[in-house]
């Protein structure tokens, strides 16, 4: 099950964004705002309070797309739901992760998905759980059409996630897997 939450207390985040926080069974996916990503810039550590969680050190898994992102919402705030989630383990409020997607819809009203599990934390499903709540997420805005993600020809274990999504093949490109789901492939009630 997965649902937008609404409650946003105790977590250290801007209340505003409660309707991009996306739960699911075992995870609360939180977006990312401007503060997050200036305290994660500054000392990962720093989001420890702010959370109310632990911070792995194998958080990040991409550091580098920080300050990308970080920029992003400056510019931006109200995109926070298009951008990056932290990814909160429920059971023992520990950053496993984050993920997200690539920016608004685009000009085709297109999505495209990543995410990212710390060592610990991968190879039990999480990571489908998170993707399968961002893929919700996404197709419950009507004018998504699609979500696509890209993976490496070697990623077997995320080709494997996209495949459980529901996701077909898209082709290949400059060594690069391309994966979608199209509304229309989705199940009776919008879900696969």
């Amino acid at each position: 099950m997965t649902r937008v939450a609404t409650n946003t207390a105790g977590i250290g985040y801007d209340a505003r964004q409660g309707e991009n926080m996306i739960e699911t069974e075992n995870l609360k996916l939180i977006p990312c705002g401007p503060s997050h990503l200036a305290t994660a810039l500054e000392d990962k550590k720093g989001l420890e309070p702010l959370l109310g969680v632990s911070v792995p050190d194998g958080w990040p898994v991409f550091p580098g797309a920080i300050p990308h992102i970080y920029e992003k919402l400056r510019s931006d705030p109200s995109a926070a739901g298009w951008w990056s989630y932290l990814l909160v383990h429920n059971g023992d409020r520990v950053l496993a992760g984050d993920g997200g997607f690539k920016g608004r819809p685009d000009g085709f009203n297109e999505v495209e998905i990543g995410y990212a599990l710390v060592p610990g934390y991968r190879g039990c499903g999480l990571a489908t759980e998170a993707a399968k709540g961002l893929v919700r997420w996404a197709f419950s805005h009507p004018k998504v059409a699609a979500v696509k993600a890209e993976t490496l020809p070697h990623g077997h274990a995320s080709i494997r996630v996209l495949e459980k999504l529901g996701m077909r093949f898209a082709g290949a490109t400059d060594g690069v897997l391309r994966w979608r789901l199209d509304r229309q492939d989705l199940g009776e009630g919008g879900s696969r």
